[in-house]
């Protein structure tokens, strides 16, 4: 899955990881959260969901959210089962 990484005081970068739950922890370092930030529903931003607690550094503001620690966006489309799900980014 090709996802886009915002690490704090660096460049935003694309990375492909395999699409399984494990892979994506791992970019964030820990359990993950997703926080919805725009209307057309086509992206996802996944946090570590206790970036609160666990002395993270704020990195972006991402819809009306200041996230903190690295974090990246996924694409968000419909599976063959028609449930929401995170997929690649396209080229756009």
């Amino acid at each position: 899955m090709r996802i886009l990484v915002f690490e704090p005081l660096k460049e935003p970068y694309v990375k492909d990881i395999e699409d399984d739950i494990q892979a994506m922890q791992e970019v964030v370092g820990g359990s993950i959260e997703p926080i919805y930030f725009e209307q057309t529903n086509d992206a996802l931003c996944w946090c570590n969901d206790e970036f609160l607690l666990n002395g993270s550094k704020p990195n972006r503001i991402v819809g009306n959210t200041l996230v903190h620690g690295t974090f990246y966006i996924s694409g968000n489309c419909l599976n063959e089962y028609g449930e929401w799900d995170s997929c690649s980014l396209t080229d756009e």
